[in-house]
């Protein structure tokens, strides 16, 4: 079947106009069923793709999200958050018949562990157009089938002319043995320009490794940079240029859901504003220099500030970043 551009799909909007740029982001949207320790529950749409993209449309970036959401009432919750921060949907992107669940249980520190009931899919038709600057996934959807392969293909055929990002982005219970994984993984390195992957996901992919020693390796796979995300401790950018730290802001911790996932779309975000995406800017982002790379970074853990410093996946618009004061940082 011949392939589709991405357009949007909300029938009181007009078509998207794909010969704009724009970022594709691919990958899962469901509904996250949150238990909290005082004994609430509360259900709130999540995905770690649909998070990145929901961090984009916040930060006023034009993003396509390429998912697989049932036509019930969960997803319709989805689709309504997703279009309140201007996300689009590609085509066939609400034929599944439910919608995917993760129950996320929360620590008395707001740390999430998950258990899903999940169906992944890619689209009929979908991919990314020749005026997509970034195609993003990661997480469920590059390694759980049937719907991987499809991603995988769907990267495949963007990378001459889009920057490929990717998080990992585990869920151990759902994704089996790392020695299993780790190979898909390392694969959808090799593909990417840009990778984001938390020490705890390192951690669990390669116990007991230095999470930086295994950035360093992952770069020498083909990505252009490899950031390792360390929680409070802030995160490290590790590129051909060298290695670069930001100290993460001091907030007051709400909760951590959408906190990696934010920050993966405000790096998406602070590379557009740097004019270093596209496959025809892949040579400038191989380059990139340890001042903008610090740049990247200060932005990044600002705006994952804001999430964690409330509760959900809730990153903060465009607007209260540019109205708020400097976030102190840890020591200051």
């Amino acid at each position: 079947m011949a392939q589709t551009d991405i357009v949007v799909t909300r029938s009181d909007s007009p078509p998207a106009d794909d010969r704009r740029p724009h970022v594709v982001v691919v990958g899962e949207a469901l509904l996250d069923v949150v238990h909290r320790v005082d004994g609430s529950v509360d259900e709130l749409p999540g995905g770690s793709p649909a998070n990145v993209a929901l961090t984009l449309g916040r930060l006023d970036r034009d993003v396509r999200l390429v998912t697989w959401l049932g036509a019930d009432g969960r997803g319709s919750a989805v689709r309504t958050w997703l279009e309140g921060s201007g996300v689009l949907l590609a085509p066939g992107s609400t034929d599944a018949p439910a919608t995917s669940v993760a129950v996320a249980r929360l620590d008395e520190h707001g740390a999430a562990t998950y258990e899903f009931r999940l169906d992944w899919r890619v689209p009929t038709g979908a991919a990314a157009s020749p005026d997509a600057l970034a195609v993003h996934t990661g997480s469920i959807a590059a390694v759980v089938e049937p719907g991987a392969s499809a991603v995988r293909d769907l990267v495949r055929t963007a990378r001459p002319t889009a920057t490929i990002t990717y998080d990992p982005n585990v869920r151990p219970d759902l994704m089996g043995d790392p020695a299993d994984v780790r190979p898909t993984v390392e694969e959808l390195v090799s593909l990417a320009d840009v990778v984001k992957v938390s020490d705890e996901d390192l951690g669990w992919l390669a116990p007991g490794a230095d999470p930086l020693v295994v950035a360093r390796s992952w770069l020498g796979l083909g990505p252009a940079l490899v950031v390792v995300t360390l929680g409070g401790e802030g995160a490290v950018a590790v590129s051909a240029a060298g290695e670069r730290r930001a100290v993460a802001p001091r907030v007051e911790v709400v909760d951590t859901v959408g906190a990696g996932d934010s920050f993966m779309g405000a790096l998406v975000d602070g590379l557009w504003a740097a004019d270093l995406l596209g496959g025809a800017r892949r040579d400038a982002l191989r380059e990139v220099d340890g001042a903008t790379l610090g740049r990247l970074l200060d932005h990044c853990v600002a705006v994952a500030a804001v999430t964690v410093s409330r509760a959900g996946a809730n990153p903060p618009r465009r607007a209260e970043l540019d109205a708020a004061p400097p976030i102190p940082r840890q020591g200051a």
